[in-house]
């Protein structure tokens, strides 16, 4: 229905934390008889890595360009025990 945007989000949200409800099916453009491995090909040349593996590959990747990791912001925003000195 989507291509992941990042580790971030609706669709990362259900598909790693989504519960039972859910039923997650995974299918990169490899596995799709329908896409010229060409086309493929022609696109990972015309993109970054990164993007290409979001776009065809179905992974959550790290946004391009940003400083702090999705993981680092989500971290900053826990609720922990003051520090006692």
């Amino acid at each position: 229905m989507s291509t992941p945007n990042g580790k971030r989000g609706f669709f990362h949200a259900e598909w790693t934390g989504g519960g039972e409800q859910w039923q997650r099916i995974s299918a990169t453009a490899m596995e799709c008889p329908w896409i010229d491995p060409e086309f493929l090909d022609e696109e990972r040349q015309n993109m970054t890595d990164a993007f290409f593996r979001q776009e065809y590959m179905c992974e959550f990747g790290q946004a391009e360009g940003r400083v702090f990791s999705q993981e680092s912001i989500d971290a900053a925003f826990q609720d922990y025990e003051p520090m006692v000195v």
